[in-house]
């Protein structure tokens, strides 16, 4: 004699729900199914026949349904009805779907609903308390109407609930009626299932969820606490649902973590999981019998994919689709270091810093005519072309992809005035670039090239220009980026102390005092070619106050007896 008994709603993957059905009615569990009417008939036949010798499992009449719509709701009633009807010796009636798989013997959760034989499963909060609805509404879904389906006519959904709310329409709640709202996947003592279907203002109360939002997820909610006699708040289906809502699709890489829940029912399974349905469905899972379901287990896995899925791994872009700005976790993948201006004042910087970190150092990455990997590769990590019209594409994510293809090792490369300019904006909001710069260092460049001073003149012009701009984008107070800026006239004056500084702030340098300094250009006669400039009308005031007089091109640090601070 059967305690236990299934209300099954089917719509899609008919053939797993027919495994499903078997699994349970073999184990004198009577069925009762509905099947989705706009499901072909041809279809239905099929799966009809497939359980035709079955004689404790029944077909009810079928309505078209629809999600967020009363007529859910109408098909658990209906085939409930026929389940009360057909098969007195049943205790409890379990709602589930066609894509739910049972994870224990049904012998456990009989057992367990017959220690607890007066008890109803089914979540039932009060809206005051609920705070996991996703784009909803809580207390409006009550209190307007909503005649249209909001997934098929949506633009009649949204302008119907303005207009409520403009004219400010609030329905009447029936008297008695404290709404509530949870899960739709219950199991209800045959007590308070009958109870609910047999009440005398049944049509009353119809009428009125009818219209209600999603009122499947909240007709047996509320109205179980007017007839159940102990409820139990949760539902025993594993259901989990993602940050917009939909529910989570379990496939065969999630076995282990459907056992570890000790959960009787799970849902939703995808139709492909072969693994899932063959293990699940086959042998008989021996533990602990009256072992709670405890989906808790399996909280901190989801709240794990819940937070990969929203934010993402640091410096990782989707190739679904483009992030909206802002919603990255972190827009690189590891910190890295940008050079402006020193391989203009130092001569061979990139090989004396590489030899210096005893790591790879790059030329000017975003230079016009190709990118400069260390060595001269033309192709690096992740197959990062040295092509500037890809690199031109797309220059940010150029360097989204160079950091996140080789994290483990700091990149450092070299950045100028000269160079493609759309990335400093994108550096100068990143945690993770270290950004020094001497302004004024292109006029070292100019000043060592054999060129017409009036060529020099136009160009220092335009590099100041673009100069400027950078800098003016660095010292915006709401930039993220660490970043050091020296005049150039400010850097000579101690290069040694401001070279050290920048290495002690990087991350596996050694913090030791440099032994090694790099070869600064000669700059004898460069206060003499800055005048120049000057008196062709070009100022270049990114240089700095640099001595016109007195400057022999030696700087004062070089002095080996000035002490220095190790930090």
């Amino acid at each position: 004699m059967s305690t236990l008994g299934f209300v099954m709603l089917c719509h899609t993957a008919l053939h797993r729900a027919a495994q499903v059905a078997r699994h349970w009615a073999e184990r004198d569990c009577p069925m009762v199914i509905h099947v989705d009417r706009s499901v072909p008939r041809e279809r239905f036949n099929d799966f009809r026949k497939s359980l035709s010798d079955l004689d404790n499992v029944r077909f009810c009449k079928r309505h078209r349904c629809d999600w967020g719509t009363w007529s859910l709701v109408k098909a658990s009633q209906t085939a409930s009805e026929m389940m009360l009807a057909e098969f007195p010796a049943v205790r409890h009636v379990y709602l589930a779907s066609g894509s739910c798989l049972p994870l224990r013997p049904v012998d456990d959760l009989r057992a367990y609903l017959a220690a607890r034989p007066m008890t109803d499963f089914i979540e039932s909060v009060t809206i005051r308390d609920v705070d996991w609805t996703v784009g909803g509404l809580n207390e409006e879904r009550f209190e307007y109407r909503f005649p249209w389906p909001w997934k098929t006519r949506r633009f009649l959904f949204d302008r119907y609930v303005e207009l409520q709310r403009a004219v400010g329409y609030r329905r009447k709640l029936p008297e008695g009626i404290t709404p509530h709202l949870g899960s739709q996947w219950w199991c209800l003592t045959r007590q308070t299932l009958s109870a609910i279907l047999e009440d005398p203002r049944r049509k009353e109360l119809e009428d009125f969820f009818r219209l209600v939002w999603i009122p499947d997820e909240s007709y047996y909610q509320t109205l179980v606490r007017n007839y159940g006699r102990r409820i139990e708040s949760r539902s025993l289906t594993l259901s989990k649902f993602d940050f917009q809502g939909k529910p989570h699709v379990f496939y065969d890489d999630h076995l282990h973590l459907l056992r570890r829940s000790d959960c009787f029912v799970a849902r939703k399974i995808w139709p492909r999981a072969n693994r899932l349905y063959r293990t699940f469905l086959s042998a008989e899972h021996t533990g602990d019998r009256m072992a709670e379901p405890a989906p808790g287990k399996i909280d901190r896995v989801f709240s794990k994919a819940l937070e990969r899925r929203t934010r993402g791994r640091s410096g990782l872009y989707m190739h679904s689709r483009y992030p909206n700005p802002g919603w990255e976790n972190g827009i690189t993948a590891a910190p890295y270091s940008v050079f402006h201006g020193f391989n203009d004042l130092f001569e061979n910087f990139e090989a004396w810093l590489s030899r210096r970190l005893g790591s790879t150092v790059h030329g000017n990455l975003f230079a016009p005519r190709r990118v400069r990997f260390s060595g001269g590769a033309d192709v690096h990590a992740g197959a990062l072309s040295a092509s500037a019209s890809l690199r031109d594409y797309n220059p940010e994510a150029f360097l989204t992809n160079l950091i996140w293809n080789t994290r483990g090792e700091r990149q450092v490369f070299m950045f100028g005035p000269q160079d493609n300019q759309r990335p400093g904006a994108f550096m100068a909001n990143d945690d993770n670039a270290q950004i020094s710069v001497i302004t004024g260092a292109w006029a070292v460049r100019l000043f060592t090239s054999n060129r017409n001073f009036s060529d020099i003149r136009t160009e220092a012009a335009a590099l100041q220009r673009r100069e400027a701009d950078f800098v003016e984008t660095l010292r915006d107070r709401s930039r993220r980026a660490d970043i050091r800026i020296w005049t150039l006239a400010d850097f000579v004056e101690e290069p040694m102390e401001n070279l050290q500084g920048i290495l002690d702030a990087m991350e596996g340098a050694p913090v030791q005092r440099l032994t090694e300094a790099p070869r600064m250009v000669d700059l004898q006669g460069f206060p003499q070619f800055l005048q120049s400039l000057k008196n062709q009308g070009m100022n270049p005031f990114m240089v700095g106050d640099f001595p016109q007089e007195g400057y022999s091109g030696e700087p004062r640090s070089g002095d080996a007896s000035r002490p220095y601070l190790v930090r």
